[in-house]
Order: C-alpha cells, then structure tokens, then sequence
C-alpha cells in the first residue's frame, strides 16, 4: 500500500530537519547521503523518492530557516512574534545575538553556520540563501520605514543582518569565553543603537 501524500510530506521535512542539523554541524562536503538517512532512521533508496541531489536538499534545508522560531528553540528567550515595528527588530537581535543561539551548533542559522559551503555552492543554494538574508533583513527593518522611508529603512535591515551575521561568526570562532562574550555584547549594543 503506498504512502499517503501527507505521510510523505511529514518522512520529507523530517530528512531536511536531520540535513539541516547535520550540515551545521559539518557543512556541507562533510556530510553524505549515507549519513543523512541514518540520521533520519531511513534507508538511501530512500532518499530519491525526495530528493534528486544533495544540494537539492541543501536548498530545502537552508529555506526552512526561513519559518524558524525560536521561542520553540528557546523557550526560555523572550520572542513574541506578535510584536511589530521597532520592539520586534529589538527582540530579534536579542534572540540572534543571545547566549542560546551561540552555543547551539544544531539550532544555529545557516548564514552562520554556513557562508563558505554557499559561497561555494550552486545556484539553488545561493538563491535560499539570498532569500533568508533578505527576511531577516526586512524584519529587523521593521519600524524604521515610518520615520525613514522604505529606502532608509532596507539599509538599516541589511546593515542590522550583516552585524548579526557577523558578530556571530566572529564570537563562534573565538575560544576565550570572556573575548567572544565581548564580542556578542558588543554586536547587540550596536544593534540596538542603530534600532533606537
């Protein structure tokens, strides 16, 4: 008897949330199909009822973060995606640039985890990837389009992505706890200047 359209769906998202993990972890070279499947508690046969490449499935798992909340991650951190304008850019950094994000290698973003795997990556990665940097950008603009204009307002979301991006990046590289705290704070500081 075959499986049911929503069976396939669930097996589907559930080999993409155990890539996703694994690629964090990795990255992208390092982790097979082998490894994935076993991961997912499936068979490699298994995989091309899903998918037709890896990097097919690299560009599902780097879209997923695209709905990702993290109060479900996190549900010690204060995230209320009901909040809007400035207060939800606010909550945003702070949940990016937290202590629980920094050190979950398996829940972190990918534009983190994974600049130099989509740098070298295909079109397809490339596009997923574009598209979550430009979510999160236009959600950390949020507020700003009132008194800035739309403009203004895309510029302050880029500029607040690309020091979240790359304050983590640089804390995770760091060994010294008290150097990549200091990073950490001091990308949030700055943040939330450019927000207030």
């Amino acid at each position: 008897m075959p499986y049911s359209a929503e069976h396939k769906q669930r097996t589907r998202a559930h080999i993409v949330e155990c890539a996703r993990v694994l690629f964090n972890r990795k990255g992208f070279a390092e982790v097979s199909i082998d490894e994935i499947m076993a991961s997912a508690g499936l068979t490699r046969g298994g995989f091309y009822n899903h998918f037709k490449t890896k990097e097919d499935l690299y560009v599902e798992a780097v879209a997923a973060y695209r709905d990702f909340n993290p109060h479900e991650r996190w549900p010690q951190l204060d995230f209320d995606p009901a909040r809007r304008g400035s207060a939800f850019a606010r909550q945003m950094v702070d949940v990016y640039l937290s202590h629980e994000h920094l050190d979950d290698v398996e829940g972190q973003c990918p534009m983190i985890a994974l600049p130099s795997d989509v740098a070298r990556a295909g079109t397809g990665v490339k596009r997923a990837y574009h598209g979550l940097l430009e979510r999160m950008a236009g959600m950390l603009a949020q507020g700003a389009e009132a008194s800035a204009g739309a403009e203004a307002a895309r510029q302050r979301g880029l500029a607040l992505a690309a020091l979240c991006v790359g304050g983590m990046v640089l804390a995770r590289t760091i060994e010294d706890d008290a150097f990549r705290e200091e990073i950490r704070a001091a990308a949030r500081a700055t943040a939330h200047e450019l927000i207030d």
